[in-house]
């Protein structure tokens, strides 16, 4: 089958098309037939293996290079075949879900990894939906804890032709689901359409250095600025960790957080989102009560996914890039 490979770390060069054997699916996997993978700043670090202290806390990453060649986590597809252990699907079933190495023809996921897909969502919008769902969701839910009545400011969710990357094209719907009021950063005009939230951003926040600016993209504001967007006791959930140096990157930020936290009234917390199959049904059943839709941008074909990797370090492209099989 083919597949995008690396082995070793660095640039979109890296990353090869070619073809390797097929997957055999054991005990509780699935084996499915990969018809579109959602691409996600995730991947960019993988594929760098930066920061460096990336590398000892991903189990897929070796110190030197991947210990698992294929690239991509998110998947949509159809299931190919399943091992004996399986109960929840079959051949013929469509799936979403998270696995490692789905840049490729098929991929095996543990049973758990994997829901079936939303009736309402085509391959391609469903394999966007995973990992920056999941993060979303725990990210606004656990750790910002928000309720009824309260105010959600989403930092990342507008742009020009910035990638709706991570969590932030998923959180824009979720706070209101939760019963809070959110404003996009950068927002000045908000228009609802099949594909979501298009965001049309004033220029007073583009220059506003808490909610915009070049020092804002792609995650590398300063807790100071993030602060400032605050009220008193405002709650700040930071997802992800960008910019900073080649060893901890933007994480040292992510690990001052909480420390500054227990001497200012702003509670400062990071999310390290966790995979799991229940959250994977709570954003299942979103979907299909039509209260999340996923923004889907530039899509590629297999073999252009060191191009894909591009655009996402470009940061060119509205809505989620995906990569279809």
């Amino acid at each position: 089958m083919k597949a995008i490979v690396q082995d070793r770390y660095g640039g979109p060069e890296v990353l090869e098309f070619r073809d390797i054997d097929q997957p055999v699916p054991t005990d509780n996997q699935v084996l499915v037939q990969v018809q579109a993978a959602g691409v996600h700043r995730g991947d960019w670090h993988i594929m760098t293996g930066l920061p460096y202290m990336i590398r000892l806390a991903v189990p897929t990453l070796g110190l030197r290079k991947p210990k698992v060649p294929v690239f991509g986590m998110d998947v949509a597809g159809t299931v190919e075949a399943v091992g004996p252990r399986v109960t929840r699907f079959q051949p013929g079933d469509e799936v979403f879900g998270w696995t490692d190495g789905s840049f490729a023809e098929y991929a095996t996921a543990p049973e758990d990894h994997l829901a079936a897909k939303p009736a309402a969502l085509s391959f391609e919008e469903a394999a966007v939906v995973p990992i920056s769902g999941l993060a979303a969701l725990q990210a606004v839910r656990d750790v910002g804890e928000v309720q009824a009545g309260q105010r959600v400011l989403v930092l990342g969710a507008a742009g020009r032709g910035r990638v709706v990357r991570g969590p932030n094209s998923q959180g824009v719907r979720r706070p209101r689901h939760r019963g809070g009021r959110h404003q996009p950063a950068g927002a000045g005009r908000l228009d609802r359409g099949r594909g979501g939230h298009r965001l049309h951003p004033h220029r007073r926040h583009r220059r506003d250095p808490a909610v915009g600016g070049d020092r804002g993209h792609r995650g590398r504001r300063t807790l100071a600025q993030l602060r400032r967007a605050l009220t008193p006791t405002g709650t700040l959930a930071i997802v992800g960790g960008e910019g900073g140096g080649r060893v901890l990157g933007g994480f040292l930020r992510n690990l001052r957080a909480p420390v500054l936290s227990r001497f200012i009234g702003q509670r400062l917390r990071m999310l390290a989102s966790k995979p799991n199959q229940d959250d994977l049904q709570v954003l299942w059943e979103l979907i299909e009560a039509g209260k999340l839709r996923p923004l889907v941008g530039q899509t590629y074909p297999l073999g252009e996914v060191p191009e894909a990797m591009r655009a996402l370090e470009a940061g060119k492209t509205r809505g989620k890039i995906v990569i279809t099989v």
